[in-house]
């Protein structure tokens, strides 16, 4: 019986698994993972709830959502794509939800039901998994693959490799030591540390929809935006890292954020809305009225910081104190001086070059029967289930090939 290998017992690793049992029962499956502890990152994935994918339908519309390798997965998804993920699971009595941001949970709201889903199927399919497994080295043979542990060998027709995503460069020295190249990693999903600015004190003050963008540049996301006590984070932020990630880290995380709090893109209906307020209520306080539903804390830290007082009369902001505060409402500016890890979420931008690896099969150019799955390749995506639908389709592949 001809031995199927996987490295990795994340949400990649079993789904390659599971996929390579189902459509190649005579094969011996025989999984890695390197810890004691199996897909950890779903664990802890949608602060517990596990956020399985996105109800995004259309692939060309899906892999806008991937600053990295949305072309490739163009291929793969079309094989295999959000569809199918809500399918498989809903074939095997995990029923999921959808959000009103389109990001899509089980109905449990518990990351343990996904969980507990890939390992009965693991089981059930009889895919031998084996825990505190450091592979120290893979060497190709005549056969396939010798792989070496601490204390054992095992020997493979083909290798799955699905370890995910290394935050150094030289957890990839053994990739390349199989011929392939590797675009170094750098973090994706991350906050924006903004320090010794009084924004700070707005701690938990969020925005449904601002637009948030890179100074200098053309990058920008708009969406939720949550004020934290070292900077700001939410959706809008985090996306915008993400398809920044590389631009950021070649600026050191030294940068400057621009923020439009209310997504008007346009000045004079900015003014002409500011206009309105003024003429219903011209002897009203400006810190008591506004049309914009911002949280009145954050209109009253604009008022002031645009060197206006909250509690002048709606008629006397005129000239260049309403110049001001157009431009704080449009253009805030602050100062990011760092970033900050998006909770255990971790996300890489980076790893095995793309253009070595086929993508309807996840087989290398380079190597045969070596597969690849998940993180460990140069793919990442935006927040909203877009990394685990990667992972649900490139190991699916894998398995099936």
């Amino acid at each position: 019986m001809s031995t199927t290998v996987i490295i990795g017992g994340g949400a990649a690793g079993f789904f390659a698994a599971i996929s390579e049992r189902q459509h190649h029962p005579d094969r011996k499956v025989v999984l890695l993972e390197r810890t004691e502890k199996l897909l950890s990152k779903v664990k802890v994935s949608g602060g517990g709830r596990c956020n399985v994918t996105n109800a995004c339908t259309s692939v060309p519309e899906l892999v806008k959502n991937y600053p990295n390798g949305g072309n490739a997965l163009k291929k793969a998804f079309q094989q295999f794509s959000t569809v199918d993920t809500v399918s498989w699971f809903q074939s095997r009595g995990v029923q999921l939800k959808t959000e009103p941001d389109n990001r899509m949970f089980p109905i449990t709201d518990s990351s343990q039901t996904i969980i507990d889903c890939l390992q009965s199927e693991a089981r059930k399919l009889k895919v031998e998994i084996r825990t505190g497994q450091h592979v120290l080295s893979v060497t190709r043979t005549e056969a396939g693959f010798e792989l070496v542990m601490k204390e054992s060998q095992l020997a493979a027709g083909k290798l799955i490799i699905a370890t995910g995503g290394s935050p150094k460069d030289a957890g990839y020295d053994w990739l390349r030591q199989l011929g392939h190249t590797i675009v170094p990693p750098i973090p994706s999903l991350f906050t924006f540390n903004i320090p010794n600015d009084p924004i700070r004190e707005l701690m938990g003050v969020s925005v449904e929809n601002a637009t948030v963008r890179i100074g200098s540049t053309k990058l920008s996301y708009s969406g939720p935006l949550l004020i934290t006590h070292w900077g700001m984070s939410g959706p809008a932020v985090l996306k915008l890292s993400a398809f920044g990630a590389r631009l950021l880290h070649e600026k050191e995380y030294r940068f400057e954020v621009l923020v439009n709090w209310v997504s008007i893109q346009n000045e004079y209906l900015l003014r002409e809305k500011l206009t309105e307020t003024l003429k219903a209520h011209p002897n009203r306080s400006v810190k008591n009225e506004q049309s914009f539903g911002l949280p009145m804390r954050l209109w009253h830290f604009l008022i002031e910081r645009s060197g206006n007082n909250p509690e002048q009369k709606w008629s006397e902001l005129q000239g260049k104190n309403l110049n001001r505060l157009v431009n704080n409402l449009m253009n805030d500016s602050y100062r990011a001086e760092g970033k900050t890890t998006f909770k255990e979420e971790f996300v890489t931008s980076g790893g095995v070059e793309l253009s070595e690896v086929d993508f309807n099969t996840m087989e290398s150019r380079i190597v045969k029967n070596l597969h690849f799955a998940g993180e460990v390749l140069n793919v990442d995506g935006i927040t909203g289930g877009f990394n685990f639908q990667a992972a649900w389709t490139t190991g699916f592949l894998a398995g099936k090939a």
